[in-house]
């Protein structure tokens, strides 16, 4: 491959997600007394997981705002238990927002990974993440000092998988597609959404989950980058 420049998506690839945000809100629901309103930690966590996943599809295709995705998310789960409490539901949102960036869990062999194709790339960010978010997970994970570009949906205007976000970030880190690739979770929205962009793609499936389409290349873990690469 005659790649110059990686783009790399930041949840779920690099940062872990999950597993930040599962620390995250089982401290809150601790502070908070969770279990005196919903019968479990894993019961609250799981059914966040689905409402948060769902409303971000919402947001992605502009059918909902930031604001009512960070409103939502927490009284809909409360909802889901039956607990109608906007100002609990509030508290923890804003919590939520304030601890949660800070948390630094990465998949294996992050940094390893990433500076190995330090020493050979320009590596960049495109998330649709929020700008303020975003950096301060950056920061607090130690990521800065790889990437030259962190491109937001926010900066674009646009989300993942619209074309104009991977144009912008191309223009922006003085990319060409043919010298660009993509390394992402979602399948739809960071590899078909590259490709279609004329940006070669991999698909980062630590699951496995099998998919009715191809993108040019797959991995379950980041070390098998050191590979490809």
């Amino acid at each position: 491959m005659k790649i110059k420049h990686i783009f790399f998506d930041l949840d779920h690839t690099l940062w872990d997600f999950n597993k930040n945000a599962e620390e995250t809100l089982s401290e809150i629901y601790e502070e908070l007394n969770g279990s005196d309103f919903i019968p479990s930690f894993s019961a609250f966590y799981n059914t966040y997981i689905e409402v948060n996943e769902r409303l971000w599809g919402l947001y992605r295709n502009k059918k909902i705002s930031k604001a009512s995705l960070r409103t939502t998310r927490f009284n809909e789960t409360f909802e889901s238990f039956n607990l109608f409490n906007p100002n609990l539901a509030q508290k923890f949102g804003d919590e939520y927002v304030r601890r949660g960036p800070y948390k630094s869990h990465l998949f294996p062999d992050c940094h390893k990974v990433l500076s190995y194709l330090k020493s050979r790339y320009q590596l960049h960010i495109i998330t649709n993440g929020f700008e303020e978010v975003q950096a301060v997970k950056m920061q607090s994970s130690n990521l800065n000092q790889y990437f030259d570009q962190t491109i937001t949906s926010e900066k674009a205007g646009v989300t993942k998988p619209h074309p104009q976000i991977f144009e912008y970030a191309l223009a922006v880190s003085g990319a060409k597609a043919s010298e660009s690739i993509m390394i992402g979770d979602n399948f739809e929205v960071d590899c078909v959404g590259a490709e279609n962009s004329g940006i070669s793609a991999v698909y980062f499936n630590p699951d496995k989950l099998v998919q009715n389409k191809k993108v040019s290349y797959e991995v379950a873990h980041l070390k098998e980058l050191l590979e490809l690469f």
